[in-house]
Parts: structure tokens; C-alpha cells; sequence
């Protein structure tokens, strides 16, 4: 058995403040028995990729070394829980959106750069990083096999399919979404979460979906983040919901050796025919 968190809390100016504000959640959590904690996309600052400035780099740090990675790996210790860190990393002269994945001894066992980088009002991802390098990874943590994307990456199917054929158990996506400053009448909520139900229910696997909340103001393209953060069944359904603008703590428990025995009774993965895929590792289609 496990039991996986989601979580999600508005994000201030104020750096310190949010990395106790995370903690907190993280404590919260393990104290209704979490064994797997998953907090928001880049939960240490504001969503600083409204806009554009220079000035943000400043905020990116090497993953050896960063205290921020440093004080969850202590209080994955502590609390013996699996803490997937979201962090801005600068390796070099590029810069990265990385989920540093922390098993339940504190001990990282990688990291992962985020694929897909998305460009738009309010969405400036492309000024800040580069495409991720590491391939998709599943990780083998002290209770069970996570697959991870972050943010945008969660709207590729393909992502989850690859993570799934790695023997991932469950799926998370740590994310940070919200309004759309060009359409201010626009709510993507339900779509976002639908589009990820359709990941568990196509590979039978839990998803776990942590969003920010609060309006982000200053410079331009402001947003408000609608939280909704949710944990899906192996099957796609909602079993767990956050609401759009409160810090909350959500938990499920799921048997994985029954889902996985699930899972090879539906013959989801037996009938594949990837002699039928090959268009899809083409731009244009063709194979």
C-alpha cells in the first residue's frame, strides 16, 4: 500500500516564507500518512516566467550544493517520504526547470529537466530555459516506481505512455497554471485536469497533479493560478480535489501490486503495436 499527497499554496514574494510554507504542507502530509509528498512547479518564488527580466536568473542555482535540495533531503529524512523537489537549476551557462527526485533516506536519485517549454502570454518558459536533456525517467523510490513530468509536459500523452513502458506505478506532474492574460474569460481548469485523467485511465496508473494558487501581479501578464489540484484513480477518476484558492493537503492510498495485476488483465500494453507508431516520432507525421 501507499499513500500519495498533493499540495498546493499561493507563493510571495517572500522566498524564505514559501520554503516554510512548503515544509509545512510536507509535515501536514506525512502526518496523515503520506508516504510520496508532491508540492507545486518551482514553489520557491512567484511564478517569475509572467514576463520576461533578466534579474531572474539570479534565482538559479547548481544542484550540487543548493540548499533549498539540501533542506527536503532533511526532511525526507526525518519524515521518511519521497519528496520530488521542483528547483530552477543553472548548470553552466543554461538554465533548466528540474525536478530533483528525493527518496525517503534523503539520498537524491536524479534528476529530471523538463521536456516540453512552453512560450505565451504569461507562459514565458522559453526566455528562462532550455529544452530538458535527460529523457523521460522513472525513478525506483523506497514505495514504488514514479514516473514524473512537469507543468506542460503533462499535456503529451507521449510522456506518460514512455514513463508507463519504464514501469512507473504512479504518475506525477508538479505544475504551475492558471488564467490566460489575452483571454481573460478562458478557464482551462477542467481541460487540464481531464487531459491528465486520460493519462491514468490509457495506462492505468494513479496521476498526482499539485498547482499553485493566488494572483501573481507586477510587471505584465498577470495570473491567477486556479489550484484544483486533484489525484486521479488507476482508472481516471477524481479521488481526491483541492479547491482553486485555499493551501491544501490531499491524500489517496492505493494497493500498487493490485493495480499492477489490474493492469496486466486489461491487456492494454500486450495489444500495443508500435510498428503502427512510427509517424509519431516525426514533427510532420511522416513516417
Amino acid at each position: 500500500m501507499i499513500t500519495v499527497a498533493a499540495t498546493q499554496m499561493a507563493c510571495a514574494a517572500d522566498h524564505a516564507a514559501n520554503l516554510d510554507g512548503a515544509e509545512q504542507l510536507v509535515r501536514k502530509a506525512a502526518a496523515a500518512g503520506a508516504n510520496v509528498v508532491l508540492l507545486q512547479e518551482l514553489f520557491e518564488a512567484p511564478y517569475f516566467c509572467r514576463y520576461q527580466d533578466q534579474r531572474f536568473f539570479d534565482w538559479a542555482r547548481p544542484t550540487e550544493g543548493n540548499p533549498v535540495i539540501a533542506r527536503f533531503q532533511a526532511l525526507a529524512t526525518e519524515l521518511h517520504v519521497v519528496l520530488p523537489i521542483s528547483f530552477f537549476e543553472r548548470a553552466g551557462q543554461t538554465h533548466f526547470n528540474s525536478v530533483a527526485m528525493i527518496d525517503a533516506d534523503g539520498s537524491v536519485l536524479g534528476v529530471y529537466r523538463k521536456s516540453h517549454i512552453p512560450d505565451g502570454p504569461g507562459y514565458q518558459e522559453k526566455y528562462y530555459f532550455s529544452p530538458g536533456d535527460t529523457g523521460l525517467k522513472a525513478w525506483q523510490t523506497r514505495f514504488g516506481r514514479i514516473g514524473l513530468g512537469i507543468c506542460w509536459d503533462q499535456w503529451f500523452p507521449e510522456v506518460a505512455r514512455v514513463l508507463a513502458l519504464q514501469g512507473a506505478e504512479l504518475l506525477l506532474y508538479p505544475t504551475a497554471i492558471g488564467s490566460e492574460p489575452p483571454y481573460p474569460d478562458l478557464d482551462t481548469s477542467r481541460h487540464w485536469q481531464r487531459t491528465m485523467q486520460g493519462h491514468a485511465a490509457a495506462n492505468l496508473i494513479p496521476v498526482v497533479a499539485s498547482n499553485r494558487v493566488g494572483t501573481e501581479t507586477g510587471g505584465t501578464n498577470d495570473v491567477t493560478f486556479y489550484g484544483s489540484s486533484f489525484i486521479t484513480d488507476n482508472t481516471g477518476a477524481i479521488v481526491s480535489e483541492a479547491d482553486r484558492e485555499s493551501a491544501v493537503v490531499l491524500t489517496a492510498t492505493f494497493d500498487l501490486d493490485s493495480l499492477a495485476t489490474q493492469r496486466l488483465s486489461h491487456g492494454v500494453f500486450r495489444d500495443r503495436r508500435p510498428d503502427l507508431y512510427r509517424s509519431i516520432i516525426s514533427l510532420d507525421g511522416v513516417t
